[in-house]
């Protein structure tokens, strides 16, 4: 495996700004009239720049229904979503699909690989789609970085579950995105290879600069990240700074208390 070098990430070499993406009094509901799910109920977040945040919270709570509305997968009801200085409620269906495709990764719990696609085409794919080539040096140092090199004309069939994974994480990484979602990444894979993967996400971070926000229930995976954010029946509660399992564990089990102490 390669060192990894800060220079060779776009975002490495200036400042960063301060936020990222924001969430501000965001309503989401599903369903209609006695049917109607409140998922996010005024939530408020500020994720920063440049690090790996997890968020978590009991089931219900909204976690993924908040992550899917900074990503601009859904549309929410009231409230205001931006990426950088990117007002996402502002864009049309269109304009927010070009905005995932060009400055935003995805990591998925059941990886969402082309069966068809080699690993090495399965990593370029989202700049095959925009009409783009890899930077060699970048896709060269990322393989490296993931351990891939000897994978790289094998279709998914032929990987195993957790090198199946990092090939997504390539996949996310490879257009050098402003922000990387994370799905319950580690979701189908065993404690190896999930820990192999949150290796490789932190280091990304660490190393390159590149910001992370990391959907999980696993307090070790949690662990992982720089910082927590907590949520509870559509609201985000707490963050918790330089976690341990022990402390994710502490205020997952206040949270998942009826009234919330």
């Amino acid at each position: 495996m390669t060192t990894l070098h800060a220079t060779s990430f776009k975002h490495a070499s200036a400042p960063f700004p301060t936020i990222a993406a924001r969430a501000i009094d965001v309503v989401k509901t599903y369903g209609r009239d006695e049917a109607t799910v409140r998922a996010l109920d005024g939530a408020n977040v500020a994720i920063p720049a440049g690090r790996f945040t997890a968020v978590m919270g009991p089931s219900g709570s909204g976690k993924s229904t908040l992550v899917h509305a900074l990503a601009g997968l859904d549309r929410i009801d009231s409230g205001q979503v931006l990426l950088g200085g990117t007002d996402l409620s502002a864009l049309s269906e269109r304009d927010r699909t070009l905005l995932r495709r060009d400055r935003l990764g995805f990591v998925f719990q059941s990886f969402n690989l082309v069966p068809a696609l080699t690993a090495a085409e399965n990593i370029a794919l989202p700049l095959t789609l925009a009409g783009k080539k890899p930077d060699p040096a970048w896709q060269a140092e990322l393989v490296a970085m993931l351990g891939l090199g000897a994978r790289l004309n094998h279709r998914p069939a032929q990987l195993s579950g957790g090198q199946q994974q990092r090939v997504a994480v390539g996949r996310a990484l490879i257009a050098r995105p402003d922000i990387v979602f994370a799905d319950e990444p580690t979701g189908n894979l065993d404690s190896r290879s999930g820990a192999a993967l949150l290796r490789f996400l932190r280091d990304a971070t660490r190393s390159y600069g590149q910001t992370i926000v990391m959907v999980t229930h696993d307090p070790v995976a949690a662990s992982y990240a720089d910082q927590v954010v907590f949520l509870a029946d559509g609201r985000v509660v707490d963050e918790l700074a330089n976690p341990t399992p022990e402390t994710v564990l502490a205020r997952t089990a206040h949270l998942d208390t009826p009234d919330g102490k």
